[in-house]
């Protein structure tokens, strides 16, 4: 019973995980035996022990367990339990207090000498939660717990197996031995830190192996890991572990893990500070990556963390003349909720080439054409910032971009973002509802190319809805945004400020035409590079759009654009060469009329086709691509590629990682991305 106990304070060693993922937890958990609290001192750190313990049982007392008339009956002294009057064959001493009721079962159970000793199918129940073991030993005397065999225990929704458990309360030291645990992080900040009494977990839960024969993606969201650990040393408030592995791959290791080396972990109240050193991110057993995350504090407040690389290669030929490269520091908690996010760059080929395109000359207009002049050492550098938090229940997020520390190109150099955001009910929908500010923000429009919104803020709200009916998929967007701009004027570089209210409807559909559609999501091992089966077949893909601004001095545009086109899906990407290709066409026309007075925004391009081809070339090797092409007669880009993407994709079951460029806007990059299974 009592490594249910201690066992909790592994969860929350573990939970440096959230390191690693996107985190977005809530709040569950329970308490188990509190050893007498006269023992230890009362200081602000948090003891594990005792959170989990429940205060109102006295285990370090040397009475015996009250009987239970109905479970057991004690013998004499020795206080041997013996099967009673149920003919039960498992043997059960219960602690009851009103609201706290703490099981032992077993096949033997006795005490001598203020040594308890639970054998045989040993099972431990209190507030929902479970602990499942061959044998368990409780020393009373010298408050020392010990649990062998087929260790299991669940704590809310997270699950552990392991060999070995062993806990000195009176050093507060101990250790865990072969530890493999299942850790769902919707779930792991409620499961630590609450103390609600109650929970969903099954008898039969426990008994589930940690990883699975057969799982279901989850798009867009990483909720489970897998970790092993071969030993945690428990000292105080300290967790150590020499190497723990992590995975989101719930089937096998082979094909992603994260080896984190030199794990500390500290628990401060409702916070837990941890550090490592160097770290692995391991792909197909062959390819290791660096990396660190140095020291971070993870707290109840529910700071999430996205599992990225920190290191940033990119290229930008407009802001950072060509290739850079980039470092993601520690995240830095200025207060409450609120955290920094800082990475300094290195701008290679500007450094290398000995000069920039990216500035006006000093004293022109902000809308003059960029220059080529040399480059000095302040321009080698460049740094990107992220401030983000909540304000009561609102999303706050500020983004800020410096191309250049040369003090003269200050406000030529600076690109910012911020966006405050929530959701509300409204019209009995859900909508997101947010306010923007922008200064310098580019903006890509088609044929007309790149423009810039100099000065912006507003505030939007939205709604967004998917959903499927007999086998056709719809998805449907209703925005509304009223807001002040400050931008190049439609035909001149002139500036113009001027509010802008606009409205926009989408309605898109997905209609397969043949082919069978899998309704068995499930995967295994056998599905090598997918993390879901493929919808192979002929489909149709429509849009339909409405879109309406108007302007200052009654100036307004407005659209109606429509499209349909075939989607062609060929292959399961289960084979090694030449398995999965996809085709999609979307011609799409807008009738239009009126014009803006901005840019950034004028309507263009009343007829484009979009184009997508994937294609499986070896294993897991795929190719990518999309564009769109410009069919508007009255264009003088017609017949040219106005937006285009193409990248080469190593794409696995449980990562997949790219190296992308964007030709239109002279951008590139390398991505890299996990799957969620469960």
């Amino acid at each position: 019973m009592f490594n249910i106990i201690k066992i909790r304070k592994l969860i929350k060693a573990i939970f440096f995980v959230s390191a690693l993922i996107n985190l977005s937890p809530s709040s569950k958990a329970t308490q188990f035996f509190a050893i007498d609290s006269k023992n230890f001192s009362q200081s602000k750190s948090v003891n594990w022990v005792n959170n989990v313990f429940p205060k109102n049982i006295d285990v370090s007392s040397k009475r015996p367990f009250p009987r239970s008339e109905y479970n057991y009956r004690s013998n004499a002294k020795n206080e041997i339990l013996h099967p009673y009057k149920d003919g039960s064959p498992k043997l059960l001493a219960n602690s009851f207090d009103n609201k706290n009721e703490l099981e032992i079962q077993s096949e033997i159970q006795s005490e001598e000498n203020n040594i308890l000793k639970a054998k045989g199918n040993v099972l431990v129940l209190y507030r929902g939660n479970i602990l499942k073991a061959d044998s368990l030993i409780y020393d009373k005397t010298q408050k020392t717990v010990s649990a062998k065999g087929n260790i299991s225990l669940s704590i809310g929704e997270q699950l552990f197996k392991m060999n070995r458990f062993q806990y000195d309360f009176n050093s507060k030291k101990g250790y865990l031995l072969d530890v493999k645990g299942l850790i769902k992080t919707d779930n792991l900040i409620d499961d630590l830190f609450s103390n609600v009494e109650t929970s969903d977990i099954k008898n039969s839960e426990i008994s589930k192996e940690i990883f699975k024969e057969k799982v279901l993606n989850t798009p867009g969201a990483l909720k489970n890991w897998i970790l092993i650990t071969d030993k945690i040393e428990i000292d105080g408030e300290k967790w150590k572990s020499e190497k723990a592995i992590f995975t989101n791959d719930l089937i096998e290791l082979k094909q992603v893990k994260i080896e984190i080396n030199s794990l500390e972990a500290i628990s401060r109240k409702d916070q837990l500070r941890f550090k490592s050193s160097l770290n692995y991110l391991i792909l197909d057993e062959k390819i290791s990556v660096p990396f660190w995350f140095g020291e971070r504090t993870l707290t109840k407040s529910g700071e999430s963390f996205s599992f990225e690389n920190r290191w940033n290669i990119g290229y930008d030929n407009v802001d950072k003349d060509g290739y850079f490269i980039g470092r993601k520091l520690n995240s830095i908690n200025l207060f409450g909720d609120f955290f920094l996010d800082l990475e300094p760059q290195f701008l290679i080929q500007r450094s290398l080439q000995g000069h920039t395109k990216s500035f006006i000359s000093k004293g022109d207009s902000i809308t003059a054409d960029k220059v080529k002049r040399d480059a000095y050492w302040e321009d080698y550098f460049g740094f990107n910032s992220r401030i983000k938090g909540k304000i009561s229940n609102w999303n706050l997020e500020i983004d800020k971009q410096i191309n250049s520390f040369d003090p003269d190109e200050s406000s030529n150099s600076l690109r910012v973002k911020s966006n405050l955001s929530k959701e509300i009910s409204f019209l009995n929908s859900i909508w997101d509802k947010s306010f923007f500010g922008v200064f310098r923000d580019r903006v890509w429009n088609g044929s007309l190319g790149e423009s810039q919104v100099y000065i912006g803020y507003g505030s939007k709200l939205e709604k967004q809805n998917t959903w499927e009916v007999n086998g056709i998929t719809k998805s449907e967007t209703l925005s509304l945004g009223l807001g002040n701009f400050k931008g190049e004027t439609l035909n001149s570089k002139n500036l113009v400020t001027s509010i802008k209210g606009s409205l926009l409807y989408s309605s898109d559909q997905k209609i397969p035409l043949n082919g069978n559609k899998v309704l068995n999501k499930f995967i295994d091992s056998s599905f090598k590079y997918i993390s879901e089966p493929i919808n192979k077949g002929l489909s149709l893909n429509t849009s339909l759009k409405l879109f309406y601004a108007f302007y200052k001095n009654g100036n307004n545009q407005q659209y109606l654009g429509f499209g349909a086109g075939p989607e062609f899906i060929l292959g399961d990407l289960q084979k090694k060469y030449f398995d999965y290709t996809r085709i999609s066409l979307l011609p799409f026309y807008k009738i239009k009329s009126g014009d803006s007075l901005f840019k950034f925004d004028q309507i263009a391009d009343e007829f484009t086709l979009d184009i997508a081809f994937d294609q499986q070339l070896f294993g897991p090797l795929i190719l990518k691509s999309n564009a769109s092409l410009n069919l508007d007669s009255d264009s003088k880009d017609y017949g040219d590629f106005i937006n285009s993407k193409i990248s080469l994709n190593w794409k696995k079951r449980s990562y997949e990682f790219g190296i992308f460029y964007q030709p239109h806007n002279e951008a590139g990059g390398i991505s890299f991305t996990l799957f969620g299974f469960e």
